[in-house]
């Protein structure tokens, strides 16, 4: 099969640029005509989203930007893949002790990836990190005790972990050798292949014109790719946040029915909690007799697989490492929520 020419590619990229922004378009424009409050706080919250993560997007960007640039991608994926089982506990346990939240880690995730690091160790980082973080730790403490507490800690280690394992397992399979989509990171997805290549790297890269084109063009490619998504996923949560309250949601799940730890988790999806919104709403429901088991899944599943998150990620990696991650995001937070409550019924 020929592949695309570099204007055709070019062009190609465009109308994906422009698919986005025009939904982003076609949503404030339909807000403004039936829903004019909803469209300011909408708006409002998008714009309050994209400050508060700029940061983590600015410095991802760069940082795969200078690894391209100075070739030290290739030397950041051959010390990974050298020890990829260590790397993958030691990236899930960073993941589960790291502040960011599920849409706030995608911008580091497409930054380690465009920068040659093997998939396994970012899956690990990836679904741990959204689930617990030291500041959400202490928060929960006094209002569910350590044993909760620990439990969710417990659970972001070890369904990362247990995602991160898996794919270590599957590292030969070639679209986990190369998981981004073409376009992100300069159009070539990870660069898997080139990564492990034995080129030198040269850190002062700026005193070469050449490179110093590579750190512009990876820079603009990644930057506007992840701006123009995580536009995208923020104005879909606010809609979700405005429109799917998580206590309706959560009054749905009944007692201790045995369909209430499955449907927790997956009602946690649309409801979308972050980090701290989950704290009082999940108090509340387990205080109106929601069972503990079912109240870990409904903060698990909502932090993992978010309907917000995914959109940005299903933009990021390609369909099945996408599948992936959903699978491992539902399975690790019913096996954790069925494990805690087995834990809470056993007698004291």
């Amino acid at each position: 099969m020929a592949l695309l020419s570099e204007p055709a590619a070019v062009a190609r990229r465009a109308w994906r640029i422009d698919r986005v922004l025009l939904a982003c378009v076609a949503i404030l424009a339909a807000l403004a005509a039936l829903a004019p409050g909803q469209a300011v706080e909408s708006a409002r919250f998008t714009g309050d989203a994209l400050l508060y993560i700029a940061p983590f997007v600015a410095v991802s960007v760069l940082v795969a930007a200078y690894a391209k640039a100075s070739g030290l991608d290739g030397r950041i994926a051959v010390a990974f893949a050298a020890s990829p089982w260590r790397a993958v506990v030691l990236a899930a346990a960073f993941g589960a002790l790291s502040p960011f939240c599920s849409c706030g880690v995608v911008p580091l995730i497409a930054g380690l990836l465009a920068a040659g690091v093997p998939l396994a160790p970012v899956v690990a980082f990836w679904l741990a990190s959204p689930l617990m973080d030291p500041e959400i730790f202490i928060l929960m403490l006094p209002v569910f005790g350590l044993e909760f507490t620990v439990a969710k800690l417990l659970a972001a280690f070890g369904i990362g972990l247990a995602a991160g394992a898996a794919t270590q397992l599957m590292a030969g399979r070639l679209v986990f050798a190369d998981p981004l989509r073409p376009g992100v990171g300069g159009g070539g997805g990870c660069g898997a292949g080139a990564a492990l290549a034995a080129a030198p790297a040269v850190l002062a890269f700026w005193r070469e014109p050449e490179r110093r084109a590579t750190f512009g063009r990876e820079s603009r490619a990644t930057g506007l790719f992840l701006l123009k998504w995580l536009t995208l996923a923020f104005l879909l949560e606010s809609l979700m946040l405005a429109w799917i309250p998580a206590e309706s949601v959560g009054s749905l799940l009944g007692g201790a029915a045995w369909w209430a730890v499955p449907a927790s988790v997956l009602l946690g999806v649309p409801a979308y909690l972050n980090g701290y919104a989950a704290i009082p709403t999940v108090d509340a429901l387990i205080g109106m007799g929601m069972a503990p088991g079912a109240g870990l899944g409904f903060m698990l599943g909502g932090g993992v697989t978010c309907i917000p998150a995914a959109v940005a990620v299903y933009a990021l990696v390609k369909r099945p490492v996408f599948l992936w991650y959903i699978a491992w995001g539902l399975a690790g937070a019913l096996a954790a929520a069925y494990a805690y409550q087995g834990w809470t019924a056993l007698p004291a």
